[in-house]
C-alpha cells in the first residue's frame, strides 16, 4: 500500500487558502469582542464634579402606550387599561430620565460605588424596576417578583439567561460577567414589560433623575468624553413571541437602537464642571 504524505497534499494555493481562512476568523473575533483597556482603582484625593441635565427638544413622541391584555387585577391595580412602555420619560421642564451618563474610555480612578437600588430588580404590578439597571462587571444581579402571576427575564446582549419566576419574593442572582448593555423582556405574556442593563467596566456611570440630572464624583482631574446614551423610543414594529404560561402566540414591540450623545469636559481638582446635554428626535 502506498502511503500518502501530508506535506504532499498541502500545496501551496491549499496552504494559502488556509491561512486565509485563519486570519479571517482572528479577524472577527476581534470585531465581535473588541479589547478593553484594564481600569486601575487608585485614591483620588483631588477629584472633581462632572454635573448637568439631560434635556428634551420639540413635541414628543407619540404611541408609547400598549393595553393591559393580562392578569389586569395585579398588572392594572389602578384600572388605566394602559401601560406606558417608559422608553422616553420626560418631566414637567423637559428633564429626560432614564438616560445613562458615563465618562469613555477612563483607565484609573475610585472604587467600583454603583448605587444599590439599580444593582437589583423587583417584577412589580407587571414593571420591571428599575427601568434602568447599572451592574458592575463581575458582580451580581439580584432579581425577584412582588407580583403573584408568572414572570420571565429574558435577556440578550452582553448577558443570555431566560429566568421564571413562579414564585413571590424569591431572590435569584447571577453574575454579569461581560460588560455591555443587557435588554430584558418578559415572556410571560406581559408584552410592555422591559428595561435596559448597563454592565459597567468602572464606577464613572450615572441615571438620570426625573429632573433630567446627573453627577459624577471623584473624577481625576484631567480630560475627557462624556457620553448620554438612551435606550430609543422609537416602535420599529412587532415581533412575534410566545407566552410561556397559557403557549399562545402574542406581539411585542421592537425598538429602535439606543442613541448616544458626546462631548468633551475638563475636569480640574476640587472643582465641578459641566455637561449639558439636548436630545430630540434628530
Amino acid at each position: 500500500m502506498r502511503r500518502i504524505k501530508l506535506h504532499s497534499l498541502l500545496k501551496a494555493p491549499t496552504l494559502k487558502l488556509v491561512a486565509t481562512f485563519v486570519t479571517f476568523l482572528l479577524v472577527a473575533a476581534a470585531i465581535k469582542s473588541p479589547a478593553q483597556s484594564a481600569y486601575t482603582v487608585i485614591s483620588v484625593t483631588n477629584g472633581g464634579t462632572i454635573t448637568g441635565t439631560v434635556k428634551w427638544s420639540g413635541p414628543e413622541p407619540k404611541g408609547l402606550d400598549v393595553p393591559v391584555n393580562k392578569d389586569p387585577d395585579i398588572c392594572d391595580p389602578e384600572s388605566r387599561k394602559e401601560k406606558n412602555l417608559e422608553r422616553l420619560v420626560v418631566g414637567p421642564d423637559g428633564g429626560v430620565a432614564n438616560t445613562i451618563v458615563y465618562l469613555k474610555n477612563i483607565s484609573r480612578g475610585k472604587a467600583m460605588n454603583l448605587p444599590a437600588p439599580r444593582r437589583s430588580l423587583d417584577q412589580k404590578h407587571c414593571r420591571y424596576e428599575p427601568h434602568i439597571l447599572l451592574v458592575p462587571q463581575t458582580a451580581e444581579l439580584a432579581m425577584k417578583s412582588s407580583d403573584a402571576v408568572l414572570h420571565t427575564v429574558h435577556m440578550d446582549g452582553a448577558a443570555t439567561y431566560n429566568l421564571p419566576f413562579p414564585f413571590t419574593d424569591r431572590v435569584t442572582t447571577r453574575i454579569m460577567n461581560t460588560q455591555g448593555v443587557v435588554n430584558l423582556r418578559c415572556n410571560g405574556g406581559h408584552v410592555w414589560m422591559n428595561a435596559e442593563m448597563m454592565v459597567a467596566p468602572h464606577p464613572y456611570y450615572a441615571v438620570s433623575d426625573q429632573n433630567g440630572s446627573f453627577e459624577l464624583t471623584d473624577v481625576p482631574p484631567g480630560d475627557y468624553e462624556v457620553v448620554a446614551w438612551h435606550e430609543g423610543w422609537h416602535i420599529l414594529g412587532r415581533e412575534n413571541a410566545l407566552d410561556v404560561f397559557s403557549q399562545k402566540a402574542i406581539q411585542r414591540a421592537i425598538f429602535s437602537e439606543p442613541r448616544t450623545w458626546e462631548q468633551s469636559v475638563t475636569v480640574r481638582a476640587g472643582e465641578t464642571a459641566l455637561a449639558n446635554f439636548v436630545i430630540s428626535e434628530k
